[in-house]
């Protein structure tokens, strides 16, 4: 890492020598978000209102780039529990404080070709597998080689080799909340352009190679393809259509034996801005015993099965989730742009023992005002068979330089 900062160092000395070869490209961004969590079950409810900063720089001469941001976050209102420091009276909220190295990357990158190293972002397809969590403060990043590959027109290889993955807990991450857990990951995507949409093959060997986390429980293989595309009915209704299969089992260490199954069918149709969206998707179980179920440990998972958090570990017995929702966008209200209202219903069930989980109704409303990004959230989970009665929401804003 030492050797990657000084790397972007001294490109930025060369910048200022040199600056027909070399640019600079500073990097700032600023985040404030308010979370309020009302959940059964415990006498407290959760308030947080935290503060992150980010900065840093690109240094570019010609194919080669070299990328450090560090980044800091502050609870300004901490009565909450952030999973690492106190007792767990109160709900969760998932961003303790934090100062660190976020990115730190070599690159070089051509039109068939991009070479990354250090620590770096990776998100593959739609996160589902492998993300960047980018809703949390902290996020997650990988200490990685990365290869993405563009043979021919269509055809993408994408490789990468991540001996870390630093998560979201931050630097006073322990036990099974690590700061960064150790692995051979290995996760490999080959996708090629279709007439009917991208076609994509992969393969994630998720090395979770941490005693503390589940006991080694979590280090999996998973193969799989998936299918996504668009098509026009005119210039102002288009369907947008997503499917995917895999199969995951055990690997490495994992002193489990198992074999879940993992499927999404989802499609939406946007007409004159309006949006409706409808999908079916299943993480199988096994055998009913924990954690041999499909699990996704390094994928984006606030995205998927409701904002309200209670299926970020898959339960033993798997989980089905049928959601429907809808939206409407309008590219310009006064002073906001790209404003746009959402909201969604789940009914979660189990995969095997007939068991209905609960349902959750998540709402979004959000604009840009100039480099500005405001969005206010909300999340209701219904208890049924798992987990209690829970009210999230959020207000938040993002500035971007």
């Amino acid at each position: 890492m030492r050797y990657l900062m000084g790397t972007a160092a001294a490109l930025a000395v060369a910048g200022s020598a040199h600056a027909q070869e070399v640019s600079l490209k500073p990097i700032v961004e600023a985040r404030a978000r308010y979370e309020h969590v009302d959940q059964d079950g415990l006498d407290q409810a959760a308030d947080a209102l935290i503060l992150r900063v980010r900065g840093g720089a690109t240094a570019t001469t010609g194919a080669l780039s070299a990328t450090v941001v560090a980044q800091g976050t502050l609870a300004v209102v901490d009565d909450y529990y952030d999973g690492l420091h106190g007792a767990a009276n109160r709900p969760l909220v998932a961003d303790p404080q934090n100062v660190a190295l976020y990115l730190a990357q070599l690159q070089y990158r051509t039109k068939a070709v991009a070479l990354t190293a250090g620590r770096q972002k990776i998100a593959l397809d739609d996160e589902r597998f492998v993300g960047n969590v980018g809703f949390r403060d902290n996020a997650q990043t990988f200490d990685a080689m990365r290869a993405e590959v563009t043979p021919l027109k269509g055809l993408k290889l994408d490789l990468s080799y991540a001996w870390s993955v630093r998560t979201i807990w931050g630097v006073d991450g322990h036990g099974a909340r690590q700061q960064a857990i150790t692995g051979d990951n290995v996760l490999g995507n080959l996708s090629y352009a279709t007439p009917i949409g991208t076609l994509t093959g992969f393969a994630y060997l998720v090395d979770q190679d941490e005693a503390p986390v589940q006991g080694f429980r979590l280090s999996s293989q998973t193969y799989g393809v998936r299918l996504a595309g668009s098509h026009a009915f005119s210039p102002a209704v288009k369907l947008a259509y997503q499917a995917s299969y895999a199969r995951q089992s055990d690997w490495h260490h994992n002193p489990n034996d198992y074999r879940a199954d993992y499927w999404l069918a989802d499609a939406t149709l946007d007409a004159k801005g309006w949006k409706l969206n409808a999908g079916y998707e299943v993480l199988g179980a096994d055998n009913g015993i924990a954690l041999t179920s499909f699990q996704t440990p390094l994928g984006t998972n606030f995205k998927f099965q409701g904002w309200a958090d209670k299926f970020l570990t898959t339960p033993a017995n798997g989980v089905r989730d049928l959601y429907f929702g809808g939206g409407h966008g309008w590219k310009q209200l006064g002073p906001l742009s790209a404003v746009s209202l959402q909201a969604a219903w789940h009914r979660f069930d189990s995969d095997r023992l007939d068991q209905h989980y609960g349902n959750e109704v998540d709402l979004l409303a959000s604009a840009k005002l100039r480099r500005t990004a405001i969005s206010l959230r909300y999340a209701h989970y219904d208890a049924r068979e798992m987990a209690t009665d829970t009210d999230k929401y959020w207000i938040q804003l993002d500035w971007t330089y």
